[in-house]
């Protein structure tokens, strides 16, 4: 383990040490452009947020909000391991309860592709619904939310509304139906959130579509929900909600993105971090580093389990407006490329790297990486998760945090890095060339990168201990 770790330890400050051609390593943000007052850079941000409703049992409100909505036929979305679960037995009860007409689509995909999502909004088009339930976690969310906008504009072309540079990119300007989200995983957020995540499988990446416009109307957080999920679901759901929390509260400051749009329609979901956004990241990182180890390790606890339901929505609710950037960047093509792992818990008949694992096993490589650019905000996240700080110098800021996120990781039985998964040095440039499409994303770090220094943070993270 030492050897591997002081491998590990020697790029990174290879990383620290690179040539950067941003103003000297201060201990400010500093990727502002030279022009500044050109103004091609952005001077507002917005929140948007779904509402949000909170409580045990409260699932058994969902068929009256359907009443209330005047909904005639809905939609109720999940995947099969889900269909026989509590969770959707609860929805399902009340909107039967409220006489509220449905179908159910469970052919939801765990990490959707294309052509899941295509196969969903088949579905939906010809169902004509006029309001949709998603039951389940981010696959199903995501696919859910899909489904309506493409129903809501049977139109247009798939990649219409898929993030550039792989898709079209388009505006949505289509009004769609009320969403109710019921997520029964503590990690994407995506109740909260405008964005829906799929594998591209031509190219074997993942990208997705953003925009508030598909954000759900109403994320019923049931606390309940969580009970039900395996140790592994629950420790790799928790770390999305910690790379959520970080990477919101290190991103680009939202005055420094660019370009600045010309019409408010055309300001991205992700902005860059901003004074609400790092809010809810830093109270979602302090619930991360109370309650995930107890979530993971005793089933029962309650108070643990349904902390970290609410903190899967605060950091929703942070990086769904703020962004994430490097650790979700590369995370995409760790997934998209998988080989022959499945990870342990997840009941799927394809090789699988969770979304959570695959964005938390870059982490320390990434922080070390981007530290030099906000050394403050990454030496109070290794405080929150427990590091002694007392003494440290500024300077250190990002190995600090890479040896917190080590140890956290080491403690609750992670996988030992990218090797572990499947992967060796031989796939970096394939890692890399997947990652160059995440723009949306990557352009948010606080640190620009070259492929070179790409190559490096996937070699960094091969091994972890």
């Amino acid at each position: 383990m030492a050897g591997g770790r002081d491998r590990v330890v020697h790029l990174l400050r290879q990383l620290q040490r690179a040539a950067c051609q941003c103003p000297a390593h201060s201990h400010t943000y500093s990727q502002a452009p030279e022009h500044a007052a050109l103004k091609t850079t952005d001077y507002a941000f917005e929140m948007a947020v779904s509402n949000i409703r909170y409580g045990e049992g409260v699932t058994k409100e969902v068929g009256l909000d359907l009443k209330n909505l005047g909904a005639r036929k809905v939609c109720v979305m999940t995947d099969k391991n889900l269909g026989q679960l509590p969770p959707v037995k609860a929805v399902l009860n009340s909107l039967a309860k409220n006489g509220i007409t449905f179908q159910m689509y469970d052919d939801v995909r765990v990490e959707p592709t294309d052509q899941s999502f295509m196969d969903a909004i088949t579905f939906a088009k010809k169902g004509e619904f006029d309001a949709y339930v998603a039951v389940g976690g981010g696959s199903v969310i995501d696919t859910c939310k899909a489904a309506n906008l493409y129903a809501s504009n049977p139109e247009s072309d798939f990649l219409d509304y898929v993030n550039a540079p792989i898709g079209k990119g388009k505006s949505v300007t289509v009004p769609l139906k009320p969403l109710i989200a019921v997520p029964t995983t503590a990690g994407t957020g995506s109740e909260t959130t405008g964005i829906a995540i799929f594998d591209y499988k031509e190219l074997k990446v993942k990208t997705g579509i953003a925009s508030r416009a598909i954000k759900p109307l109403l994320g019923m957080i049931d606390p309940l929900h969580t009970l039900h999920m395996p140790d592994r679901v629950v420790a790799n759901s928790g770390f999305d909600v910690l790379c959520h929390a970080l990477e919101a509260y290190t991103a680009l400051p939202y005055k420094m993105r660019s370009p600045c749009p010309s019409n408010p329609i055309n300001r991205p979901a992700y902005q860059g971090s901003n004074p609400i956004s790092d809010v809810w990241a830093v109270h979602a990182l302090r619930i991360v580093a109370k309650y995930l180890k107890r979530a993971v390790r005793i089933p029962d606890d309650h108070e643990a389990r349904a902390n970290m339901h609410l903190a899967s929505s605060f950091a929703g609710m942070g990086f769904g407006n703020a962004g994430v950037h490097l650790c979700h960047g590369m995370s995409y093509p760790i997934s998209g490329l998988v080989k022959s792992y499945k990870a342990k818990d997840y009941k799927v008949d394809h090789p699988l790297v969770p979304h959570g694992l695959s964005v938390v096993l870059t982490s320390p490589a990434v922080f070390t990486f981007t530290a030099q650019m906000c050394p403050e905000r990454h030496l109070e996240a290794a405080e929150i998760l427990g590091a002694d700080t007392h003494t440290a110098r500024i300077k250190d800021a990002g190995l600090i945090l890479a040896d917190t996120l080590r140890n956290f990781l080491f403690d609750l039985n992670v996988d030992d890095g990218l090797t572990a998964i499947g992967y060796s040095k031989a796939d970096i440039p394939a890692l890399v060339k997947g990652t160059l499409p995440q723009e949306r994303v990557t352009k948010l770090s606080p640190r620009p990168q070259t492929e070179e220094e790409l190559s490096a943070l996937f070699e960094a993270s091969m091994k972890l201990y």
